[in-house]
Parts: C-alpha cells; structure tokens; sequence
C-alpha cells in the first residue's frame, strides 16, 4: 500500500468486502513522494492492519537513474501520462518482495491497487498479473505441493474490471472522509505557509481529481493548484 488513493481503497475493499485479515507493506525506493510513506503508515493505523512494514529499497534510485520521473528529480514531472513516468519493473519488484514475506507467513493473496484505467502501465494488465502468479508459484512450487505453504494468488481491483472511480467510491463507503488522507502527488508536494499540500498539476493529482468527478464524490482534498 503505497499511501496513495488506489491502494488504500484497495486494501479497504479486501479487508471490509473480501473479509481477509491484513498484513501491510510499502516500499521506500527513491521515489521524489516521500510523503506517500508517511501516509501509508497512518492509514495502516486507520485499517486495523495486523502489521505493517516499511521496506528500505532505495538503491534502486541509483539503479534507475534518469529512466523516470518518479525517482529522478532532474526530470519534470508531466501533467498527463507520459512514458516518463512509468518506473521499471517497479510492480514486478514489489509483487516479489510482497510475495516472500506472504509465503514467509502462509498467507494466501498478495494484493495491489491496479485498476483497468491503469493499462497504459504494462505491470498493471491482467497478463503480467498471470505470469508473475504463476512464476512465483513455480518458484516454491515443492512446498506447494507438500503442503507445506499455500499456493499465492496476485489480486488486483483490474482483474473484477474495477475502475479507478468505481474502486473510489468502493473506498468512501468503507472509510469515508478517511480517504483524502492518502497521497496521490508524484512530488513531494509544495508548501503553502505551514501546510504541505498536493500539487494538483501532475498527471496523478489530475486523474485523483476526476476520479472523484466521476464518482460524485465532493473532493476535500486541498490541492496546491486547484
């Protein structure tokens, strides 16, 4: 869970609808948002969750170098999608570190907030979901089949063909005004006298913004630029 207003909806909807306990995880990996980290854990607070790490990955800042925007300060973040933006194999890294620790536990379902208005991001489609289920699978397949540890599922609201409004409104019904505590800005917001708030001009502020358009919900969230 990220801190951002997917994941969190995300993780409210498998909790409330889904009726699974809850183990949460972010990852610091060099991203300019550092304010999504705080986030995260004050929402996991909010979610009751059973636990809740932090990962320290933040040499991959050094590994992705000027590749994209959200790790490399010398770029500009743009205001709408942009192959800039998408962070290599980020999911991919995330999935699998999410996954060690599920089968470290024997839990059962690995979870993350991608939803069908996310498929201009090749790790948010149905068939790299499949692909990396199964690898991760194979990779601890013996004690699978030993019965051991249990087999792991990836679940994502874009496989139930969830959008991003629609998993929104899913998110207000469980946790109301709790919601606009979530970070969606690629930056790591501005600060306007005392506050430090969300940009409201990146690509993400801006899909946040119509998402709550669409979904009829007022947006109490304050912007920088609104």
């Amino acid at each position: 869970m990220s801190g951002g207003l997917d994941s969190l909806c995300a993780t409210a909807y498998i909790k409330s609808y889904k009726k699974y306990a809850i183990k949460i995880i972010t990852f610091s990996y060099g991203q300019r948002a550092k304010r999504e980290i705080v986030q995260s854990k004050r929402l996991a607070k909010a979610l009751n969750s059973n636990e809740f790490r932090i990962i320290d990955i933040n040499f991959m800042k050094e590994i992705y170098g000027k590749s994209n925007v959200l790790t490399s300060n010398k770029l500009s973040i743009p205001s709408k999608f942009d192959y800039s933006i998408v962070v290599p194999i980020r999911n991919a890294i995330f999935i699998t570190i999410a996954t060690a620790w599920a089968f470290s536990v024997n839990a059962d379902l690995v979870v993350y907030g991608a939803h069908t208005g996310d498929f201009n991001y090749p790790d948010c489609r149905q068939k790299f979901i499949e692909s990396i289920t199964n690898t991760l699978n194979i990779a601890e397949e013996d004690k699978i089949k030993n019965g051991v540890k249990r087999k792991i599922s990836v679940w994502s609201p874009s496989l139930e063909g969830i959008n991003k409004y629609e998993l929104l409104k899913l998110g207000h019904e469980i946790l109301g005004d709790t919601i606009f505590e979530s970070w969606s800005c690629y930056s790591n917001g501005k600060k306007i006298h005392q506050d430090i708030l969300q940009c409201g001009e990146c690509e993400s502020c801006i899909n946040r913004k119509m998402a709550f358009t669409k979904a009829g919900i007022e947006d109490k969230t304050v912007y920088a630029k609104n």
